[in-house]
């Protein structure tokens, strides 16, 4: 299985032409991030075969210059959202990371799928394309890595990423909290210690452990 076969599989259920066809017709008339050729970078840097954690953000960041196809990530020089400054702070307290880069694209060659519920947004209208049916698309992912993977670790974090846990197998890991947004992090994101947890997870598989530091 490749994500290409996937896709194939699911296109007509999810309606994915009438998806494209909609993403043509917003970036023609809007500004909308990411960049279009990022729109599918987090499968295009984790191969479906390597897949062996999933972890879904919501939307794309929505300013400029932040969202380059990876749920959480935004390339270097860039100013640090937030969400992602909360994380890496967790990811400090967890396992003694200290991380200087913002851009996560090591994790995502690792084996991490850095999946949005939505993959595109309008420039500084946050939830913009909730209506252009990115979740279908994401349900149909989560359950094709579910069906197909021996054991993955998901990472739910916030309401939207819990809405999938009915699509995934008991065989897998599931790790779930409030989402590290500052609106909710002092809610139980901080002092979950999700880090670890993954890689005990993916120990006790057989499968090699991530390495979250960039070493910089």
């Amino acid at each position: 299985m490749d994500w290409e076969t996937l896709f194939n599989l699911i296109g007509d259920d999810i309606g994915i032409e009438q998806i494209n066809k909609q993403i043509d017709k917003e970036y023609l008339e809007y500004d909308v991030f990411p960049p279009r050729n990022k729109i599918y970078n987090a499968f295009e840097l984790t191969p479906f075969d390597q897949v062996k954690v999933v972890i879904l953000g919501q939307d794309p960041y929505h300013d400029i210059n932040q969202a380059h196809g990876l749920a959480f990530s935004v390339k270097d020089g860039v100013k640090m959202p937030p969400s992602l400054r909360n994380m890496l702070k967790e990811l400090e307290d967890d396992i003694g990371c200290s991380r200087l880069s913002t851009d996560l694209t090591d994790w995502a060659e690792q084996g991490i799928l850095l999946l949005n519920n939505v993959l595109t947004v309008r420039a500084h209208e946050a939830r913009s394309h909730h209506f252009i049916g990115w979740q279908r698309l994401t349900e149909a992912v989560v359950k094709g890595i579910s069906d197909h993977h021996e054991h993955v670790a998901f990472v739910l974090w916030g309401n939207d990423a819990r809405k999938k846990k009915t699509m995934i197998h008991a065989r897998h890991t599931i790790i779930e909290s409030v989402h590290p947004s500052p609106l909710s992090a002092y809610r139980g994101f901080f002092g979950s210690k999700p880090y670890s947890q993954i890689n005990n997870a993916l120990i006790i598989h057989g499968q090699i452990p991530i390495e979250w530091c960039d070493n910089k």
